[in-house]
């Protein structure tokens, strides 16, 4: 049977939306779209309206492509003040023969969510780390297995509630139904997942049109993140300074001609800016050299944060986000950190534009977590686009399934 999902990464400078298929274990785009954000400052949501007609705008241009209605999606919030707490739970087994299943699975998870939150702060997620049973440690996946006793280790992700219930609202006012949520740097991780980061300590930087998230990650799961007031839209900024034009035209120029490294620039070859008195002739040199200075400048601070969020050696650095398109940029991304860095590749048929990380991260994020619970759920139906039954809902702590939170989360803990 074929699976479709979808997501939605609402950015400062783009609304994201990304429909995908997995079939036979594979993940497919089927259509992307990107249009131009409204109403949206440095992730954050500053006029309600605005930001609500560029989020219909992206929906409508990707459902005149597929021909159906999106009516379930995943959605990111922004990572601003996200804090992340190591947890632990612990249930009897109770099920026939003592085989745990699924919904152990999620029992034991909701054991684990035992830490206060702070004020005005509201759980994103939990992510597990590892699982015992009775006495076997380290288990990823225990359903299936016999034991008296299921543990959890897990990260519990939290957020600022604003920031949350102003993308459900969002999303409410579009007609669209948040299946579940997550955190960009969660996304981005599941984006570029490789067997070996699960035993390994790294690093991912996404460099979004107005900040920069440098996020912190132990055997695969996020422990730290911080932003830096810095991205893209620098460069566009820059290079319309210096040559008198407009942002619009800086960032073309940004995106089809400039190159990420001067070192491997041309001189003679022009790029022509007509403005209202004269035109304006721009060597790809000069404006590569430009691109580059700040490249480099936000990817040094990216550096400098990390060894500011751990002291240990880290074994990998991945950089993301639509800046890391630019032709040439793992050459500056090396001169900066060393061969070893890695560009993001997204492995899935169809894309290749680092700028949908988030979205079809968060759409591996979500099978995933189908997949820790036991779940079978499509987001449409392949066949007639109708929808499948939706699952029970039920109460996380104090979230009822009458509070927008509860509908989110009803789906993964409720009985």
């Amino acid at each position: 049977m074929k699976h479709i999902y979808s997501s939605v990464d609402i950015g400062s400078d783009t609304i994201k939306v990304a429909v995908c298929e997995l079939y036979k274990g594979k993940l497919n785009l089927l259509a992307a779209s990107s249009v131009k954000s409204k109403g949206i400052k440095k992730g954050l949501i500053t006029d309600f309206e605005a930001a609500s007609l560029s989020v219909k705008s992206a929906l409508d241009e990707i459902e005149a492509m597929l021909g159906i209605k999106i009516k379930k999606v995943v959605v990111s919030v922004p990572s601003y003040f996200a804090e992340f707490m190591v947890t632990k739970g612990s249930i009897d087994v109770q099920g026939e023969d003592n085989v745990i299943t699924g919904d152990d699975v999620i029992k034991v998870l909701q054991n684990a969510m035992n830490q206060k939150l702070m004020p005005g702060k509201e759980m994103v997620t939990m992510l597990p780390i590892d699982f015992n049973v009775d006495d076997k440690e380290g288990i990823s996946d225990p359903k299936g297995m016999v034991g008296k006793t299921l543990t959890a280790r897990a990260v519990m992700a939290t957020t600022p509630k604003k920031n949350i219930y102003s993308v459900v609202s969002l999303m409410d006012s579009v007609g669209v139904e948040i299946i579940d949520i997550s955190l960009n740097p969660i996304g981005n991780s599941y984006a570029y997942r490789f067997k070996e980061m699960n035993s390994q300590i790294g690093a991912i930087i996404d460099i979004g049109a107005e900040t920069t998230t440098v996020s912190l990650y132990n055997k695969g799961i996020i422990v730290k993140s911080s932003i830096i007031a810095m991205g893209g839209k620098n460069i566009d900024n820059d290079l319309s300074y210096i040559y008198k034009i407009t942002v619009s035209e800086a960032r073309k120029i940004k995106e089809k001609f400039a190159l990420a490294h001067k070192k491997y620039a041309s001189a003679s070859e022009m790029y022509e800016v007509n403005s209202e008195n004269e035109t304006i002739k721009i060597n790809q040199f000069e404006a590569s050299e430009i691109a580059m200075s700040r490249i480099e400048e936000i990817l040094t601070l990216a550096r400098k944060e990390i060894s500011i969020l751990t002291p240990r050696d880290i074994d990998y650095v991945i950089i993301t986000g639509g800046t890391s398109n630019m032709a040439h940029f793992d050459y500056i991304a090396e001169d900066v950190f060393g061969k070893d860095v890695i560009i993001g590749d997204l492995k899935v048929v169809g894309i290749r534009n680092n700028k949908y990380s988030v979205c079809i991260g968060n759409i591996v994020y979500f099978i995933n977590k189908l997949r820790i619970k036991g779940k079978d759920f499509t987001m449409v139906s392949s066949s007639d686009m109708e929808e499948l039954e939706t699952p029970k809902r039920g109460i996380i702590n104090n979230i009822t399934n009458e509070t927008m939170l509860g509908k989110v989360f009803g789906y993964f803990f409720g009985e």
